[in-house]
């Protein structure tokens, strides 16, 4: 093999124009992705977004219907079997066996990868140690909470140590607890040579951990960049205001829109309002032209940007909220 297929090619992904369908459903449609080696790369997007899909492609579990993609140099459509020596998948549902321990799992996933006896044992007891799970070691996976699957389920995915790590939502379903203990063994992982592509739905977490965000709605990336980048495509800073009546919810957007000239994002509690400002001392216009008619508030403050604002302003929907096309029904 040349050195251009090795892992120290510049590039640990590469994709252009990635099509996939089924039926009449385009899941992904024509999305471009560059992922630079050394660096956590975030896809953000709401379920069904096509997020899971694309992944994967990648990772060559699925056929493409248009496009092409290299994984450290190589070609995914011509060379399966060595980008699959190159990967390490986490899906979104744990891979493991509940009938057997957490050692045997590993065990078995060291000898289903061709690793010989003693060495699978050794690499699965390290792994056990990597991620706090020794003294669960010898238990069934019935008896593991959420976050012990999650974590077992990464561990497997290292096994055969693959310098790119795909992990497809990877805290969904955890308490913020085991949430934070997951996002710094991610940030290990990095710490440690490897590259992550992290598909998410979770805009904090993106924002706590990629260095630069793919945000993709209904089969399209729409935006691309760090998070301050993408930040600054919706104002330097953001008014945050909340209304003494909601009610008047929809004359205080109008009066944003004639003073900034721009559409305010609508936040989940009653009365909220997030208004996006070029420049932080137009807070105090806003702020007057509200007081002019009579409109009160029970609070405001001026922040940087949240990555909830940004996907509004992107999609004109929240990120929680479900996409029309339903990838993981697709797949099945």
């Amino acid at each position: 093999m040349t050195n251009n297929t090795s892992p120290t090619h510049e590039l640990a992904v590469t994709a252009h124009d990635l099509v996939k369908t089924f039926g009449d459903l385009r899941a992904v449609d024509g999305i471009d992705l560059e992922v630079r080696r050394g660096e956590v790369f975030g896809v953000l997007g709401p379920n069904g977004a096509g997020k899971t899909t694309m992944l994967q492609m990648l990772a060559t579990l699925l056929p493409m219907d248009g496009g092409d993609a290299q994984i450290f140099g190589v070609d995914v459509k011509r060379h399966p079997h060595v980008v699959r020596q190159l990967v390490g998948v986490t899906g979104q549902y744990a891979s493991v066996d509940e009938n057997l321990t957490a050692r045997e799992n590993l065990y078995l996933f060291g000898r289903l990868l061709g690793i010989e006896k003693t060495q699978a044992r050794v690499t699965g007891d390290d792994l056990l140690g990597r991620f706090g799970l020794e003294d669960a070691a010898d238990k069934q996976i019935a008896q593991f909470s959420g976050g012990m699957r999650r974590r077992l389920d990464l561990a497997a995915s290292l096994i055969a140590r693959p310098p790119l790590i795909f992990l497809d939502e990877p805290t969904t379903g955890l308490d913020p607890r085991t949430r934070g203990q997951m996002w710094d063994t991610i940030r290990d992982l990095v710490a440690s040579g490897c590259t992550v592509l992290l598909t998410t739905q979770y805009l904090d977490e993106a924002d706590q951990l990629a260095d630069r965000i793919a945000v993709i709605d209904r089969g399209h990336k729409v935006a691309e960049g760090t998070s301050d980048q993408l930040k600054s495509q919706v104002g330097s800073s953001t008014l945050q205001l909340r209304l003494l009546d909601p009610a008047q919810t929809g004359q205080a957007v109008d009066v944003v829109r004639r003073v900034v000239g721009d559409e305010p994002v609508l936040t989940p509690e009653a009365g909220g309002i997030n208004v996006p400002l070029p420049d932080a001392n137009r807070a105090a216009d806003v702020l007057i032209g509200l007081r002019e008619q009579e409109l009160l508030i029970t609070s405001a403050t001026v922040q940087k940007p949240t990555l909830d604002e940004v996907f509004m302003a992107l999609t004109g929907h929240a990120a929680e909220e479900n996409g029309t096309n339903n990838e993981m029904e697709a797949v099945r």
